[in-house]
């Protein structure tokens, strides 16, 4: 096993994340809630949405405006329902109510980029895939796991450097050791169980 496995297995191992639904529909939703706001947030948007609207064929049959209460604390709640709605009919229409498994397909799907789309993949359906999102970028390049600019060449990166048993993990260990110890700002280098192999403390301590 290279270095960026072993590293990304510790972080695994210490900061674990269950998948958090097995409902493709329902993590696709979410997920797209999820954008720009707080975990919290999403969490009390998905809750207050899905006691209203139980799948695809539900959703598309609302108006946006029919949402904006459920999901307001999610922020831009506009666009988002604007986006739920659309996506809820195109899935209906052209899926028969069921969100693809191929990451090509979801990547039609308005609002959906690549994160979103592995996210979906992984915590759906099971299939290995690495979704890179802010903390996967900043924390891979801190460590010294790849050196890249846009999220994009992380995940290209990562797909060759780490065993696709760890790609679906990946992401929410990373978001947890993200917020408990490699913050954006001020990180909690003393208290990290990974400085002694992290280029970003290393250098920092020269």
């Amino acid at each position: 096993m290279n270095e960026p496995s072993r590293t990304v297995e510790k972080i695994v191992k210490l900061f674990p994340r269950e998948r958090f639904s097995y409902d493709p529909f329902k993590i696709l939703i979410c997920t797209i809630l999820s954008q720009r706001t707080r975990d919290e947030n999403t969490e009390s948007a998905c809750e207050k949405l899905f006691a209203r609207y139980k799948d695809a064929f539900d959703l598309a049959k609302a108006a946006p405006s029919d949402l904006y209460e459920l999901i307001r604390e999610s922020g831009m709640y506009r666009q988002k329902a604007q986006r739920i709605v659309e996506v809820a009919k195109i899935l209906v229409e052209k899926y028969s109510g069921k969100v693809p498994d191929k990451l090509e397909e979801l990547l039609k799907l308005p609002g959906v980029g690549r994160k979103t789309a592995n996210i979906v993949l992984y915590q759906g359906f099971g299939q290995p895939a690495i979704a890179v999102d802010t903390h996967v970028h900043r924390i891979s390049n801190r460590l010294g796991l790849v050196r890249t600019k846009k999220p994009e060449e992380t995940e290209e990166q990562l797909r060759k450097l780490i065993p696709k048993h760890l790609w679906g993990p990946m992401n929410g260990s990373m978001v947890e050791f993200g917020r408990k110890i490699c913050l954006p700002v001020r990180p909690r280098c003393e208290n990290c169980p990974l400085n002694g192999e992290c280029k970003y403390f290393l250098q920092k301590g020269r």
